[in-house]
């Protein structure tokens, strides 16, 4: 079981597409990494958190009562030091100093061991499925703590024997956000009932898309852009039977992108990339995006100025398929020697109602409490700036009960990625379908060796 979990955890890889790049308010990346653990200078117990970002490090800030601000890397909980470990996920750098730390776990000295950890669902079972998380059963938190919350963030993080292993404060179900003063230019109208009949099914969206490239915009502005819209709605794993499986979605994905690509109503750019971004502001000329709340309210440049996010000119439809993208989950480290406070954070981020509540208010995030966004999403008080008044928790309480997460595996993120830039080759005319199909499977069987054609 050791050497299993070892190598589980120096092998697997994550995909960079979800937050690289994002602003600094909601899914942002830390500039250096912080070094955690040791004895502080006043003696005080130390709680070590390790993240890829500042996200979950200023939900606490902003909800976790008691909590107190000491420095950029710094908090305090009464007499205990907290030290936030951010290392930015580039490059995989956040998982290889996660995994090397989890490898000392069991020696480490009570002030140097990792306390919580977070983790994104990419590479939850990477994590979840070994020894070096805590269910949240042995930590003390029920099945009637987590009942309010939306079943796909739980199976997320549930381990091959049925247990439990993490929690997360939000759900992601993602909507398509489109620009609004492009909508009424080219479609005649901007309100999202209206707008859906022109995104509502993939042919709908293809020949929309003609229609914007003959009136200068990008439908999209990157073919990745899609990509998780139809990953998310696979009925096969990338695995089958210990073999490299494509499922019939991707290729449609393909088939449909190069449809797109070729029309000249989209571009092939990586996704946090500058020319993936210009579509952010008008000049631009891009139609539409796919995402959840986090990335329209803290990834899209809503806090620039002459943004479109900015000028309050996005707006929220259904588009042609539900899918999910992304969301954190916190993790309780085995051998935690502050599993009392460890499960006291984590049951006040992800279960008190006010609290909840409070996170959609003030970080316009989507709360993982069925109970709490169904009240929102019928609320006149509520509605998002950045969607020019729009309320779209509705969409978002639809969206979220139609995700289904039956197809996810271990090797999601690097197939994806390595998936992504193979077909790259094929939409810009430098190789086949069955050549880039051929340095797809080379690539993933580089990254899996265990793996076979």
């Amino acid at each position: 079981m050791k050497k299993r979990v070892i190598s589980m955890l120096m092998v697997a890889a994550m995909t960079a597409s979800m937050i690289a790049g994002c602003g600094a308010k909601g899914q942002p990346q830390a500039e250096n990494g912080t070094e955690a653990g040791g004895q502080t200078a006043t003696g005080n117990k130390v709680l070590n958190i390790y993240a890829w970002n500042e996200e979950f490090k200023s939900r606490m800030a902003d909800h976790y009562p008691g909590y107190e601000v000491v420095d950029a890397t710094h908090g305090k909980i009464g007499d205990v030091d907290v030290v936030w470990n951010i290392t930015p996920s580039d490059d995989n750098a956040y998982q290889n100093n996660l995994d090397a730390q989890l490898l000392k776990q069991a020696d480490a000295a009570d002030n140097d061991k990792i306390d919580i950890f977070l983790i994104e669902a990419d590479y939850a079972l990477k994590y979840v499925d070994t020894e070096y998380t805590m269910s949240m059963a042995d930590l003390g938190i029920t099945d009637e703590d987590t009942s309010k919350m939306y079943q796909y963030t739980k199976d997320v993080v549930t381990d091959s024997n049925g247990n439990l292993k993490g929690l997360s404060w939000q759900a992601a179900p993602g909507v398509l956000f489109y620009n609004r003063e492009v909508a009424k230019e080219v479609l005649g109208t901007d309100e999202p009932a209206k707008v859906q009949e022109y995104v509502k099914d993939w042919d709908t969206f293809t020949q929309t898309a003609q229609t914007m490239k003959d009136a200068g915009y990008f439908m999209t502005s990157s073919v990745m852009d899609t990509y998780r819209v139809y990953s998310n709605n696979v009925t096969s794993k990338w695995v089958e039977d210990g073999k490299i499986n494509i499922d019939k979605n991707i290729m449609k994905w393909v088939e449909d992108s190069k449809k797109l690509y070729d029309m000249g109503a989209t571009g092939t750019h990586a996704m946090w990339s500058d020319d993936w971004k210009k579509g952010f502001y008008p000049e631009g000329k891009v139609f539409c995006y796919f995402g959840p709340a986090w990335l329209i309210n803290f990834c899209m440049a809503a806090d620039q100025e002459g943004s479109v996010g900015n000028l309050g000119q996005w707006g929220a439809a259904t588009g042609p398929q539900g899918f999910f993208w992304g969301g954190t989950w916190i993790c309780a480290a085995t051998g935690t020697d502050d599993a009392e406070l460890v499960k006291d954070i984590i049951l006040k981020l992800t279960t008190d109602d006010a609290i909840m509540k409070d996170i959609v208010e003030k970080d316009d995030d989507f709360a993982n409490n069925k109970v709490v966004m169904d009240e929102m999403a019928q609320s006149t008080e509520y509605s998002s700036k950045v969607l020019g008044g729009q309320n779209p928790l509705g969409m978002y309480c639809a969206g979220v009960e139609t995700i289904d997460l039956s197809q996810l595996s271990q090797y999601d993120s690097g197939c994806n990625a390595d998936f992504q830039s193979a077909v790259t080759n094929y939409f810009e005319g430098n190789a086949t379908l069955e050549e880039a199909l051929d340095i797809f499977k080379s690539a993933t069987i580089e990254r899996y060796p265990e793996l076979a054609e």
